[in-house]
């Protein structure tokens, strides 16, 4: 939600809030790499865990056969970096507002995609420099 809201921000000559002093760190994933995760999950279903016992549960598996991926680019990216890129992909600065840390927020998050890789043999790979130009393409393709 960030490269699109930031970017119609910035387009408007509208200020951004950036908590944390822009300090936060986020894992930004690109469009393309999700769908590419969610297929190749899609065409390999998941199988129950026939060691799995009742008596003494393993609660991080079951035997049912379903299974949880996180789908991120596992490369955490600190919000005013994220924000020099955008502008450098949209050509104009932002109007930035730096303001405090928010209550229950947390300073960077980051994916473990290593179940995704061992399974399937995918790890979201799209950088952030290369997925902010090809969205802000997108973007002013479709809203001129």
């Amino acid at each position: 939600m960030a490269y699109f809201s930031f970017t119609k921000a910035i387009e408007a000559d509208q200020p951004i809030d950036l908590y944390n002093e822009g300090r936060m760190q986020r894992d930004f994933t690109y469009i393309d790499d999700i769908v590419e995760g969610i297929v190749r999950v899609a065409h390999r279903p998941a199988q129950p865990d026939p060691t799995w016992n009742g008596d003494d549960p393993d609660p991080g598996t079951s035997k049912a056969p379903y299974r949880l991926y996180n789908i991120g680019n596992h490369k955490p990216v600190e919000l005013l970096y994220f924000v020099e890129v955008l502008e450098k992909c949209l050509g104009k600065q932002a109007i930035k507002r730096l303001l405090p840390m928010q209550a229950g927020d947390v300073p960077a998050t980051c994916a473990d995609v290593s179940e995704l890789a061992r399974d399937v043999g995918f790890t979201p790979s799209t950088s952030i420099e290369d997925g902010l130009a090809r969205f802000v393409a997108w973007y002013r393709e479709y809203y001129g």
